[in-house]
């Protein structure tokens, strides 16, 4: 189920999205290089569970550092979060290029939709394309993530604000031709078959299970074997 969350345009592209990064976690020393991966967005990313509690160490950026360390054992790799707890995409574009873009990212995650629905598709909309925009000047590899849930929505509803802003998404990655992993998807096709409040640490943001299943989906991004 996992493999269908990943999108980069059609699946060869997304098979291949990554190939310069995986070459270079494959290297050895003293020819190998430290990779940065940056994750941008709010609470979701930041690790936050419940009463302001935050659990770094099994959010899904360091549970994909973790898989990655396992995955490439020759690999320097640097997980670095930019996202702040409470923060929708306009405020992450204006502080883009200086709080972003200053870490060198080799691969920029982008997750704020939850935290967007306080702006309105339009608007957020015009953020994710500057700082889509802004990454792929740069020269960094852009994966965008589509919401975790938020259980005072209905899932199974695409009339919902979050179903609503997760299609925005796919349709910018589709539109750049960049990576997208699509946590709703992923959760939505869950909760046909488990409770969801079983993954959540409160309405909004998710546990250490639920952060598992993210960090699972982005390691697809990096499991094939890259041509040479």
């Amino acid at each position: 189920m996992v493999t269908n969350l990943c999108y980069a345009q059609n699946s060869e592209q997304t098979d291949q999205y990554l190939d310069a990064i995986q070459k270079e976690l494959r290297v050895k020393w003293p020819k190998n290089k430290t990779i940065n991966l940056v994750f941008h967005g709010h609470s979701v990313p930041s690790g936050y569970t419940t009463n302001g509690v935050t659990d770094r160490l099994h959010s899904y950026p360091f549970l994909t550092l973790e898989h990655i360390n396992n995955h490439y054992p020759y690999s320097v790799v640097n997980v670095i979060t930019t996202s702040i707890g409470g923060e929708q995409a306009e405020r992450g574009a204006k502080r883009f290029k200086e709080e972003v873009l200053s870490y060198k990212p080799d691969v920029l995650f982008i997750d704020y939709a939850l935290n967007d629905r306080s702006i309105g598709l339009e608007r957020a909309k015009i953020a994710w394309e500057q700082m889509i925009q802004e990454a792929l000047a740069y020269g960094a590899k852009v994966i965008l993530l589509t919401p975790t849930p938020d259980l005072k929505e209905d899932i199974l509803s695409d009339d919902s604000d979050l179903a609503k802003h997760s299609a925005q998404i796919r349709s910018l990655a589709k539109k750049y031709q960049i990576g997208l992993v699509d946590s709703y998807l992923l959760f939505k096709e869950l909760s046909k078959t488990a409770p969801l409040p079983a993954f959540m640490a409160q309405n909004n943001h998710i546990n250490q299970k639920g952060h598992q299943l993210v960090a699972d989906a982005i390691l697809e991004y990096f499991k094939h074997s890259p041509k040479n």
